[in-house]
C-alpha cells in the first residue's frame, strides 16, 4: 500500500469517527446558501440541501457571479452564461430548490473581489428578505479568488445584517491536495498547484482543525450525483475535439471523487459584528 492510499484511508476513518454529527434537526433549519459559480452549491452542500428539502425547510441558492471563465476560448461567453444558468436552475430542481428561490447576482468570473464592495448590498438584502437561520459559504481558507470574495462578501453583510445565523462553510478547492488527489500528473503546472496547496492545508490536517462537523449523506448521495449532471458544461466534454474539460479532469478524477463520499464536512459557528478569522 502506499503512502498515499494509507493516508487518505486513515485520514477518512478520523473524519468518519469525527464526534460531532450534525443532528437531524438541522435539516428543519431555513437556510440560504452562497454559491460563487454553477456547481458549487451541489458539489459543497448538494447533500445538504436535500436533507433540508426532504424535511420541508425553505432553502435559496444564490450563484454570485455567471461562470463565464470556464470555457471562454471555446464558446461565446453569452451562451456560456446562459447555458451555466439553465444548468443551474436543473440543478437546484433536483436538489429540491424551486427557480423561484434561486438568485443569480451576475457578477462576472473571476473578477468577484473587484466588486467585493458593491455585491455586499444585494447579499445584505437578500438576507433581509429570506431571513436565514443557516448560511453556507465556501471555506475561508479556499484558493479560488471567488471562492474568497464570496466568504468575506457575505460575512460583511452579515456584519451589518446583525440577527442570530449560523454560518457554515463548506469546502470545494480545499480537497485539491495530496493525499486527496495525487502528483503523478503530466501538467508541471498541474502539480505545482497541488504542492502549493498541500503545504497550506498542512498536509491535510487542516480537515481536523478546521473543519468541526459532519452530515450523514449516504441516503441522497444518488441525488447528489444527479444533480451534479445537470451542470453538463462542468461534467461532460462537449467538445472533445477542442480539448474541452470537465471537472473529471481535474487532477485525473481524484479531485472530483472526494465528493462522492457518504459525508459533508463543515466548519460551524455563530459569526458577531465584529467576528475575523484565526
Amino acid at each position: 500500500m502506499s503512502l498515499r492510499t494509507w493516508l487518505r484511508q486513515r485520514y477518512g476513518q478520523r473524519m468518519d469517527q469525527r464526534p460531532f454529527t450534525l443532528p437531524t434537526a438541522v435539516f428543519h433549519q431555513s437556510a440560504l446558501v452562497f454559491a460563487p459559480h454553477e456547481d458549487d452549491e451541489t458539489l459543497g452542500c448538494g447533500g445538504m440541501i436535500l436533507h433540508k428539502r426532504a424535511a420541508g425547510a425553505d432553502v435559496g441558492v444564490v450563484f454570485m457571479t455567471d461562470g463565464r471563465q470556464s470555457h471562454a476560448h471555446l464558446m461565446p461567453v453569452d451562451e456560456l452564461v446562459a447555458h451555466r444558468r439553465q444548468e443551474a436552475l436543473d440543478a437546484c430542481r433536483v436538489l429540491g430548490v424551486a427557480a423561484d428561490q434561486v438568485s443569480f447576482l451576475g457578477f462576472t468570473d473571476g473578477y468577484l473581489s473587484e466588486a467585493a464592495e458593491t455585491a455586499v448590498s444585494p447579499v445584505l438584502d437578500l438576507l433581509r428578505q429570506r431571513q436565514p437561520a443557516e448560511v453556507y459559504i465556501p471555506y475561508v481558507k479556499e484558493p479560488p479568488a471567488d471562492h474568497v470574495a464570496t466568504n468575506q462578501i457575505v460575512l460583511a453583510a452579515l456584519q451589518q445584517y446583525n440577527q442570530p445565523v449560523t454560518v457554515y462553510e463548506y469546502p470545494v478547492w480545499f480537497w485539491y491536495h495530496w493525499p486527496w488527489v495525487g502528483l503523478n500528473l503530466r501538467s508541471q503546472g498541474e502539480r505545482k498547484a497541488i504542492v502549493k496547496n498541500t503545504l497550506t492545508t498542512r498536509l491535510g490536517w487542516r480537515l481536523f482543525t478546521d473543519f468541526n462537523c459532519s452530515l450523514d449523506i449516504s441516503s441522497v448521495l444518488t441525488l447528489k450525483c444527479q444533480a451534479l449532471e445537470q451542470h453538463r458544461t462542468q461534467m461532460s466534454s462537449l467538445m472533445p475535439e477542442k480539448g474541452w474539460l470537465t471537472l473529471h479532469d481535474v487532477a485525473a478524477g481524484d479531485w472530483l471523487a472526494c465528493f462522492f463520499r457518504e459525508k459533508e464536512i463543515y466548519r460551524r459557528y455563530s459569526p458577531t459584528p465584529k467576528h475575523t478569522h484565526p
